[in-house]
């Protein structure tokens, strides 16, 4: 078949997830994988002797229990049970709200704030697990896809390909173009989608939504001659708020935002986004709260910038505030809170104002102070 004719027949190939008649190939390939064997073991011991001792257990029985699967489901189903031991393990609890309000069979574009790369649609995802309703496809850079292997997890996983490396201005639109079409298509046919409000982490703290995601997602419509309000309906776009207490990784992120400011070169190391990954999956997050909104009205379709004024406004209302939050606030004014603030006891805003002095012990100032203005841009948000 000649690559004309498979891109006819499935045009969305090169960015699509896997589906269940290719599950056996690739699962084929992540068990012979030595380096799954070598990362699962790194994760009970850092010592060489040991890790070669437990290899060659590890890689049975990763053998063994992917043999057993025969579909995607089956994959995440497992994925899950890591999830769960990942909550509890590094978090203080893990609750939803919003999801009591949707229909079962109600496919929608999950669009969230993003702060980290892989636990916020991962979070999504399971939170609508825990509800029995569908998981989503998920959108992931191409940045993030460029090792076969962690491709062949995230695409196992439902993730399918977003285009960040393309370079002529042409290809760029094609590959939006292509993006925009998958995305309407999936949903059509059943199929809910996770996309960040914009592109990158909001490192700052400040979670805006970029409408130049919201134009992409129109140009599906234009050939079928929509207009943008037509073009976004389709889609059903869905506010998600996701809120974490702690972030693992503020400290990589304030550092890398003085850097910048301060005119600095900052290039990232080849791994770096596996390390934020890591840390962020590794990490104590406190407690996380997803908050499912609400659906929009038609009128707020009028336009990329009326829709985005909608969801930030109920992203933002969907922010869980925490103690820290407050704390950085209150650092900031250099002022102390008083108790009757959001209900909050004053010994719980002491404990976080003396957390956060002791994480940035060792920072320059501006990054501690980058630190704060990280955990307390909710509190402004919500003051504006």
């Amino acid at each position: 078949m000649s690559p004309q004719d498979r891109f006819h027949q499935d045009p969305f190939q090169d960015i699509r997830p896997y589906n269940d008649d290719e599950f056996h190939e690739v699962v084929a390939r992540i068990a012979n994988s030595p380096r799954v064997a070598e990362a699962v073991a790194r994760s009970f011991s850092s010592s060489p002797l040991i890790m070669s001792l437990i290899k060659p257990v590890i890689s049975w029985r990763v053998k063994k229990r992917l043999s057993g699967m025969d579909h995607i489901g089956d994959f995440q189903l497992w994925l899950s049970t890591f999830v769960e031991k990942m909550l509890k393990t590094t978090t203080d609890g893990f609750t939803v709200s919003g999801l009591d309000e949707l229909a079962e069979d109600d496919k929608r574009l999950w669009i969230s704030n993003h702060r980290d790369i892989a636990l916020d649609p991962t979070l999504v995802n399971y939170a609508l697990h825990l509800k029995g309703l569908d998981t989503g496809r998920i959108a992931i850079g191409d940045n993030l896809l460029t090792d076969p292997l962690v491709a062949d997890l995230m695409r196992l996983n439902k993730s399918f390909v977003v285009p960040r490396s393309v370079q002529t201005k042409r290809e760029k639109l094609d590959a939006l173009k292509l993006l925009s079409q998958y995305i309407s298509h999936s949903i059509e046919t059943g199929h809910s989608v996770w996309l960040a409000q914009q592109e990158g982490r909001a490192k700052d703290g400040k979670d805006e939504t970029d409408t130049a995601v919201l134009k992409m997602l129109s140009l599906a419509g234009r050939g079928e001659g929509k207009d943008f309000s037509q073009a976004l309906q389709v889609v059903k776009p869905l506010p998600v708020t996701i809120s974490y207490e702690y972030d693992p990784c503020d400290l990589m992120k304030a550092r890398e935002l003085v850097a910048k400011r301060a005119g600095q070169e900052y290039k990232k190391d080849n791994d770096e986004d596996v390390k934020s990954i890591l840390e962020g999956i590794k990490g104590q997050k406190g407690r996380i709260h997803v908050a499912f909104g609400h659906p929009i009205k038609e009128s707020d379709f009028a336009n990329a910038n009326l829709l985005k004024a909608e969801i930030d406004r109920q992203i933002l209302q969907g922010y869980k505030l925490f103690p820290v939050n407050y704390a950085a606030f209150s650092l900031l004014q250099e002022e102390s809170l008083v108790p009757e603030i959001e209900n909050i006891p004053q010994q719980d805003l002491e404990e976080n104002i003396n957390w956060l002095n002791e994480r940035a012990r060792n920072e320059q100032q501006d990054v501690k102070q980058q630190l704060l203005f990280m955990y307390a841009e909710p509190v402004l948000q919500s003051q504006k």
